[in-house]
């Protein structure tokens, strides 16, 4: 009996789901569900926030390094390959605000309204699923709970009289090798008779306790283990779900498998292959090098046969500046020389007068200048020394301008220091008006010459 006590003492502790209350992990699960989902949603949302910092940051580089190479000595072919890598980056910060905004606009959303749907939340705090889950559990336990507490019970009372009995047969047996007084040993051994008695009890109670808990056990099995079977599909369709999120996640972030990403990386391998040294070095060779065209200097003769409004300027300076006036001996003829000024008309009704020539009263024969002795005193008009030159005049120069000026009508230059231009075409006046209506302009190409006043109007 002592050996059968010894044993049945021995306390074998057990982290089996089928203890009274270890339940509870399942139910902690469910409130693990909801967590999962917020530390997912929180991973996307920071994956979300990295792709388009990345985006931003190609993007910035894509726009710093075009405007230096633009703006550097590399040309040609060459120059579009080098900037093919610019355009890349921008092509791809463009998919990678995709992966963003899928990331945020699709997946965060769809696990945010999943958990929405699947956890509801109660006024006193925690979710509805944790409540139901714990109260089906406590439910399907309770009546094997109870069953196991009697049995506890029992046990401890067979335990307790069997340590009594154990220790009343101690005594009994010191008394006898003592030769204690027989009355004594008379109530030991009564003491010992009635513990053994009480061990009998004990163990019936017991025994008949374990009975009951075993006729309760397969009921209590079942109801658990349907319990846990409608949380395990509970979380079969987190699980499912999340699998199915991270699937979608993953092509999101594949950026490999998009059309978009290939053709990019097609598109840039195609330029830089495209790029032709040859080329480039002819190009560079006939914008900047032996291949430019060039206005070589020629033998110019001027004919003096031509009216005198045609010789104006080559006669006063053979390098065409315009600023320089009619000597007073030219512009200024005496009355009975009966010279005047004449305006002849151009072709069409619409177009203005052009700044006059010299002719006779008389007629409209246009007249040479006139280099008599009279004007000249005897002496050389073309003469380089400065008591001679007929036209080192009194009068001052031009003061030198610089307005825009709009064509109002064709003109086509008569002499090389004439300017030509279309109805519309803008130039800049550089000079005024000399007394013979003509002005000095720029082109837009650069080009200097004489054009006249009343072809053009100010731009305003």
């Amino acid at each position: 009996m002592s050996g059968s006590c010894d044993g049945s003492m021995i306390d074998v502790s057990s982290d089996s789901f089928w203890e009274v209350g270890n339940y509870k992990r399942t139910v902690k699960r469910v409130d693990d569900g909801n967590r999962l989902c917020n530390d997912l949603m929180s991973c996307l949302h920071e994956r979300a926030r990295i792709e388009k910092s990345y985006a931003q940051q190609l993007t910035e580089w894509a726009k710093r390094w075009r405007q230096l190479i633009d703006k550097g000595p590399q040309y040609g072919s060459l120059e579009r390959a080098w900037s093919a890598l610019c355009t890349e980056a921008e092509k791809v910060s463009e998919l990678h605000m995709e992966v963003k905004a899928s990331l945020m606009g699709e997946d965060y959303e769809k696990a945010k309204n999943w958990q929405k749907d699947a956890f509801h939340k109660q006024m006193i705090g925690g979710f509805k699923e944790t409540k139901e889950a714990d109260d089906g559990f406590r439910k399907a336990q309770k009546p094997w709970a109870k069953k196991l507490r009697e049995v506890d019970t029992t046990k401890k009372a067979y335990h307790s009289a069997c340590k009594e009995e154990k220790l009343a047969s101690s005594r009994e047996n010191s008394s006898k090798l003592e030769n204690s007084n027989p009355d004594a040993l008379k109530k030991l051994q009564d003491k010992v008779e009635k513990c053994q008695q009480e061990v009998q009890k004990t163990k019936e109670r017991y025994e008949k306790s374990l009975e009951d808990l075993d006729k309760v056990t397969p009921q209590y099995m079942e109801n658990m283990e349907q319990v846990f079977e409608q949380w395990q599909q509970f979380e079969d369709g987190r699980l499912h779900f999340f699998r199915e999120l991270l699937l979608e996640v993953k092509q999101h972030l594949d950026l490999s498998t998009n059309h978009k990403f290939q053709t990019i990386y097609q598109t840039l391998e195609d330029t830089v292959s495209a790029s032709d040294t040859e080329e480039d070095l002819k190009w560079f060779r006939s914008n900047h090098g032996p291949g430019m065209p060039m206005n070589w200097p020629q033998f110019e003769n001027v004919d003096w046969s031509k009216p005198r409004y045609h010789m104006r300027r080559s006669i006063v300076d053979w390098s065409l500046d315009l600023n320089r006036t009619l000597s007073r001996r030219e512009t200024k003829k005496k009355p009975t020389d009966g010279v005047t000024l004449t305006g002849i008309s151009q072709t069409g009704s619409d177009q203005p007068v052009q700044p006059a020539k010299t002719s006779s009263s008389a007629g409209s024969v246009e007249k040479t200048p006139d280099w008599s002795d009279e004007d000249t005193g005897g002496a050389n008009p073309f003469a380089t020394n400065g008591d001679a030159n007929p036209f080192d005049g009194d009068e001052p120069a031009s003061p030198v301008v610089s307005v825009a000026v709009r064509a109002l009508y064709d003109y086509e230059g008569q002499e090389q220091d004439e300017l030509s231009f279309k109805a519309g075409d803008e130039l800049t006046k550089i000079g005024n008006e000399d007394d013979q209506g003509w002005c000095k302009g720029r082109l837009k190409d650069g080009l200097l010459g004489l054009y006249p006043a009343n072809y053009v109007e100010d731009i305003q």
